[in-house]
Formats: structure tokens, C-alpha cells, sequence
């Protein structure tokens, strides 16, 4: 699959999310959701009643594999960054942490999802948050400007993940840190799953070999590079997976195959810092 091939599959389908308010990124995600079922799954992967509060709704449509919040340690006054910012649940529970003295960035590249941020906003009175069509390969933002960057599984859906890092890395402070759920493979996935779009687009096929992805961290010049969390998606939640069940279907895949599927794929948070 050519890059600029999985550009736009990822941009289309996240217009569609957008317009129609689905979930449909990533293992266990329901690409019939609700906003019920969206809150059902964030909780599961971590996420609290009182984030829920902090959000307008209609910003959570359940895209997440995790919670970089949850161990990010937001200060009153910070610049925050949010890369593949989607219709900007993670922006607002973020911008509620640093005050009105901070400011939270949304860079997303999908139109459709930043109108939808931009309306989330509005609607929320949300004055210090902004959201900005771009790349996470190419930032819309200057150098040595931000304090803290997240994401929430998106840098698996790039097709240069490395650079995506180095990105992360120009725009930090001095002293900055990077907070990012994602998913990972554990083990080396078929051939027909690596070569369907289908399972790029839901952040499987796009996803890297763990040590694979920590040395991209490592190599844009992170220092002090931790694994917080590592979870392995239970199988029962795979096996009902919408997403899963049409893949399988698709590439004919055995029972066998979906089980080993299961033990190849996690979700894990990544911390490091920008040194000083």
C-alpha cells in the first residue's frame, strides 16, 4: 500500500465517522456506535464519569485504545497538543486541566472532523482551545511551542511513523514530554491482514512491532522512554467485533487465525521527554 493511498482511505473514512457520529477505529470498536456505546467503551479503556462531564457532547466517538490523560500530569498554564485530534474529546478534558492561563492545539486532517471539533467548542465555550487542519507527519506548528503532546490512537495510522516522532519532538519545549496511547504488534501479523486496507483504516495493519515503535521514539531524541501500560485485547472482545468479524470474512480467516490475531495486538502508554 502506497502512502498516499492510506492518506486518503484513513481521510475518508474519518469523514464518515465524522458526519455520522460512528466508532469504528481500532480492536473492540463498534462501527454502529452510539454516544452510549462510544461513553461504554471509553470507560472500559479508562476514562472517567467526570472526563465525560468535562466534554460537550458528541466530542467522544469512542476512537480511543486508551487514556493519555490518565498519566499525563496537565498543569494550569501548559500548551497542550493534541495530533489526530478527532471531533476533540481528549482536547477538552485537557483544556479543563490547564486553565484559562493554557492553551490546547487540535491538529487533525481530516476537514470534516475539525468542523465537528470547531462546533464541539463553540458549543462547549471552550475559549482556549483551537483546532488546526493539518498532518501529524507535517505539524501546523512552530518550533519549541508546546508543552505536552498527545494522541490516542492515530500515530499508528501513519505511514511514516518516524517522522510523525521527529514532528512531536521539534514542536516541544525544552523539557517537554510526549503522552500517547496507541496500538502495537507483539507478534508478526499475516500477510492478508498487513495487505488490507481495511484493517489499516481500523489501526490494526498500520500498527508496528512494539520495539519497533519505541526505537522511533527514540531515534527523534527522546529521552527517558517508558512503556506505562501494555493490555492485550480480551478475545471475547475481539471475536464480537464488527470490524474483526468483516475482516475475517473478507480474507476467509480461520478460527485459528483469529486467535493468534488476538495475542498480536496491544494497547500500550507511552511516556518520554524532550530533553532540556
Amino acid at each position: 500500500m502506497k502512502a498516499e493511498e492510506i492518506k486518503q482511505a484513513v481521510k475518508s473514512n474519518y469523514a464518515r465517522v465524522a458526519l455520522q457520529n460512528l466508532s469504528c477505529c481500532g480492536i473492540g470498536r463498534s462501527c454502529c456506535g452510539t454516544e452510549k456505546t462510544a461513553q461504554v467503551e471509553s470507560r472500559r479503556i479508562g476514562y472517567s464519569d467526570e472526563e465525560f462531564r468535562l466534554a460537550p457532547e458528541g466530542a467522544n466517538l469512542g476512537l480511543g485504545c486508551g487514556n493519555p490523560l490518565a498519566q499525563a500530569s496537565l498543569q494550569p498554564g501548559e500548551t497542550v497538543l493534541d495530533l489526530g485530534s478527532g471531533a476533540g474529546f481528549d482536547c477538552f478534558i485537557a483544556a479543563a486541566r490547564v486553565g484559562s492561563t493554557g492553551k490546547v492545539i487540535g491538529v487533525d486532517m481530516t476537514p470534516e472532523m475539525i468542523e465537528k471539533a470547531r462546533q464541539n467548542a463553540q458549543k462547549g465555550h471552550f475559549e482556549n482551545v483551537e483546532f488546526r487542519l493539518g498532518e501529524i507527519e507535517e505539524l501546523p506548528v512552530p518550533e519549541n511551542q508546546v508543552d505536552v503532546v498527545i494522541s490516542n490512537c492515530v500515530i499508528n495510522l501513519s505511514p511514516d511513523k518516524h517522522k510523525v516522532f521527529k514532528e512531536a519532538f521539534r514542536v516541544l519545549r525544552p523539557g517537554g514530554r510526549v503522552m500517547i496511547s496507541d496500538i502495537v504488534i507483539l507478534k508478526e501479523l499475516p500477510e492478508v491482514i498487513r495487505k488490507s486496507m481495511e484493517a489499516y483504516v481500523g489501526c490494526v495493519a498500520g500498527a508496528i512491532n512494539k520495539e519497533e515503535y519505541l526505537a522511533a521514539v527514540e531515534a527523534a531524541g527522546f529521552h527517558e522512554t517508558t512503556v506505562l501500560s501494555e493490555d492485550i485485547y480480551p478475545m471475547e472482545i475481539i471475536a464480537s467485533d464488527p470490524l474483526v468479524q468483516s475482516i475475517c470474512a473478507d480474507l476467509n480467516l480461520s478460527a485459528d487465525a483469529v486467535s493468534d490475531l488476538a495475542v498480536s495486538i496491544a494497547s500500550i502508554k507511552v511516556y518520554a521527554t524532550k530533553p532540556e
